[in-house]
């Protein structure tokens, strides 16, 4: 029975439109049958030409996986990121409501599980009610159709197949059909029913009922209600204009036309259709981020982007593997802990404004595996100049930030050191070093023979003069000493140690020169931290990672990134440089003398580059190496000297890597200090290294036979000297020079005082023997 509101059609109309009817039942009759054409003129299609179309579409409609969004979760699991094209998550229809399922099918096409292909009855009515109202009043077309239509737009690649996708054209219609034909023989109506919830836009840049329920409901679609359902389901018809975060009221009316039709349909009563119509719409809206700017660190998701688009095993071309990411559904489990990061934001934002003309960074590596924990910057994200955004990520490599990075500084001198040390250079052996040295450049050996110039370079120290040994000379960063020893050790060996340990060091007929041992090379945060991982791993070196692994949509893991690792030091040599470095963040070092120490055991370098450009300090424990650096940039990237800048509103007026760059490095460490484990470095071996210094240990009250027994294990020499005063007992040692807890090399004699048991007089002052070097200010 017809309802009261439809116009009636009086015989004239009827007759009208005769033609037109009969003519669009006989072709729909025929492309049903057979899909030949044994008639013409039929409206103004000429047989032939419809025939030769015919023939010319393909049998089947090729369904592609369908878009859906990434999502980017930390070392836990947590969400940090979601990447799309597409916002849409491919649910199987036992996951979406029936409630759902009943409402698309009463408001697009409530005869979809009775017919085939196409709704001839739907059609004609359509048609009619069309041809009546002057324009397009009524669909005809089956959901079926629907998603040949929806499938062609989706997987368009040019403007010109999206317009022919959506073209008012029988021509249009007729190749919808024959897809539409070739679906319903191929697949079950609950595919389709199910391909076509997940296609479907929902406006507003959500695809797919489940991210729809999601997006306007904060739900699941297995969860809809009716009222959720009907809206939801209402606005396919016309996604832009039944938005309702634009169109509430459009929405509301639309969900009540869908309630309406459920309930002609018998779907639900007609009563609880009009209890449900008074229901407001109940949005719950959650907005999904999409990229890398809104999450909690921006720059480490957009260094697993460019990370993963060029791994090879994602796609043979950089479009394929793009496409993956931003497509593919993916769960991306990254290395990430949003602690670390929280620190290391935290520590950058204190230290440097994001106005500034100077730019903060600090990047923290796992030695071991190489796991990236987390990357930070003092400049947002973003592309705001005048409010100290940028695109640029400064922590990374050029090729996965795109920006090139500060001179290394004396952090470079690290590698000489490790190769001095695998040369077997005792770690005793001096150097006089005055504040000003002048050497010849030919008096440097590259990895072909002497270098091949006649110049000569003049070494400066800021640190003072005197006579350093590899343990002073180190932790007091002197210029010259370091000029001396890198003259001795080579330049070839320490350069080729640099790339092993991470740094990717490019152009050595350039780079590769005397003063390269001051770090006159561009590096990133996360290369520096990398190598000096290496140490922190006793000489294993991991190549930094961002990611553990990534699983397909349906939760398969399509590639794992294990550690990639291998041994590039000598365990010995590497516990001697931490041996080395652990004197920065102790006693009277740089980083002991700022306050920069850790409740666990730690080591550091420091580093300042020519006319403080830039300012290093690369502190490591055995379970996390972090490098900190500030360096002086405008906001177009140009370097400049941090002297005379206001840096985090301090003025700066000689900057120095444990002065400006050290805090820093001490905010974000000593924050997460008590997640790091109570690990200590390895103590170097005397056999395995020359020169290794050990505190002598106090043997006072010991017999001569047992002291001397002590310090032999020690790997001192002993000798017995003359009888002093002492309140000790007669016999046994009242003394050694050097004094007991002094650091000594192996082999080093320590002289023993045996006591008299004679109390003296008068006490004496301590018989240490500080070894007295001058300090100055950092490199």
């Amino acid at each position: 029975m017809p309802d009261r509101d439809e116009p009636r059609l009086d015989a004239s109309t009827i007759l009208g439109h005769l033609g037109v009817m009969v003519s669009v039942a006989a072709l729909l009759g025929v492309v049903v049958a057979g899909l030949a054409i044994p008639f013409a003129g039929a409206i103004g299609i000429g047989a032939r030409d419809v025939s030769r179309a015919m023939e010319q579409l393909p049998e089947e409609l090729e369904t592609q996986d369908l878009a859906q969004k990434t999502q980017m979760v930390d070392a836990n699991g947590k969400t940090i990121a979601t990447l799309y094209d597409e916002n849409r998550i491919v649910v199987p229809l036992n996951q979406i409501s029936r409630k759902m399922v009943e409402s698309i099918v009463a408001i697009e096409d409530y005869r979809f599980y009775q017919h085939g292909a196409m709704d001839l009855k739907g059609t004609l009515r359509a048609l009619v009610t069309n041809q009546v109202g002057g324009g397009v009043v009524q669909g005809g077309s089956s959901i079926t159709q629907q998603l040949v239509k929806l499938t062609l737009v989706d997987q368009a690649k040019t403007k010109a197949e999206r317009a022919a996708a959506t073209d008012d054209t029988y021509e249009r219609k007729l190749k919808e059909l024959r897809y539409a034909i070739a679906l319903e023989r191929k697949y079950s109506k609950d595919w389709i029913l199910e391909r076509y919830l997940n296609i479907a836009y929902f406006g507003d840049g959500v695809f797919g009922v489940q991210a729809a329920a999601r997006h306007y409901f904060n739900t699941n679609a297995k969860d809809l209600t009716y009222p959720q359902a009907a809206m939801l389901a209402g606005m396919v018809k016309n996604p832009t204009g039944y938005d309702p975060t634009n169109y509430e009221d459009r929405a509301l009316e639309r969900r009540n036309v869908v309630l309406d039709r459920m309930a002609q349909l018998n779907v639900i009563k007609t009563k609880k259709a009009n209890n449900l119509k008074q229901k407001p719409l109940g949005l719950d809206i959650v907005r999904t981020n999409n990229g890398c700017n809104f999450t909690p660190a921006p720059f480490f998701c957009q260094y697993v982007v460019n990370y993963l688009e060029q791994d090879e095993d994602l796609g043979a071309t950089a479009e394929e593997r793009r496409n993956l990411i931003f497509s593919g559904g993916l769960t991306i489990r990254t290395t990430i802990d949003l602690r670390y990061q929280r620190a290391a934001d935290e520590a950058v934002q204190d230290a440097v404004n994001p106005t500034d003309q100077a730019l903060g960074a600090l990047a923290m590596v796992e030695p071991g595996t190489g796991a990236v924990k987390a990357l930070a910057q003092s400049r947002p994200m973003g592309e705001r100049k005048k409010l100290g955004e940028t695109y640029l990520n400064y922590t990374v490599p050029k090729a996965y930030g795109n920006a090139n990075g500060f001179q290394g500084g004396s952090t470079f001198k690290a590698f000489v050191l490790a190769s001095a040390i695998k040369q077997n250079i005792p770690l005793t052996r001096t150097y006089r070093s005055p504040e000003q040295l002048t050497l010849a450049n030919s008096s440097f050996e590259d990895c072909n023979g002497p270098f091949a110039s006649s110049d000569s370079h003049t070494w400066h120290n800021s640190t003072g003069s005197g006579t350093f040994d590899l343990y002073s000379g180190t932790q007091q960063s002197v210029n010259t000493f370091y000029a001396q020893l890198f003259r001795d050790t080579g330049m070839c060996e320490p350069w080729n140690l640099a790339k092993d340990m991470g740094v990717q060091l490019t152009d050595p007929d350039r780079n590769r020169v005397p003063t390269w041992v001051l770090g006159v090379t561009d590096t990133s945060p996360l290369e520096l931290a990398e190598a000096y991982a290496t140490f922190g791993a006793r000489g294993v070196h991991c190549d930094s990672t961002p990611v553990t692994s990534i699983e397909d949509s349906n939760g398969k893991t399509i590639k794992k990134y294990e550690p990639d690792c291998q041994q590039v030091l000598p365990s010995a040599v590497a516990d001697a440089v931490n041996d080395v470095l652990r004197g920065v963040q102790e006693g009277d070092g740089f980083g002991a003398q700022q306050g920069l120490g850790l409740s666990v055991t730690s080591a550091a370098k420091t580093g300042t580059i020519n006319s403080n450009k830039a300012v290093w300090y690369m502190g490591y424990t055995p379970t996390l190496s972090t490098a900190s650096v500030i360096a002086g940039a405008d906001q177009l990237g140009n370097q400049i000297t941090l002297n005379g800048q206001y840096v985090g509103g301090s003025y700066v007026s000689s900057a120095f890597g444990s002065t400006l760059a050290g805090p820093m490095w001490a905010d974000a460490m000593q924050t997460i200090d008590d997640y790091l484990p109570q690990e200590d470095f390895v103590a170097p071996a005397s056999t395995d290294i020359s020169g290794v210094l050990t505190a002598i240990p106090d043997v006072a009250g010991q017999s001569v036979e047992d002291a001397r027994a002590t310090l032999e294990d020690a790997g001192f020499t002993t000798v017995v000297g003359y009888d002093v005063d002492s309140e000790y007992g007669e016999g046994t040692v009242a003394s050694t020079s050097p004094g007991a807890g002094e650091s000594f090399g192996s082999g080093d004699t320590v002289t023993l005082y045996p006591s008299t048991g004679v109390a003296p007089e008068r006490e004496n002052g301590g018989n240490g023997n500080g070894r007295g070097e001058g300090r100055g200010n950092d490199d």
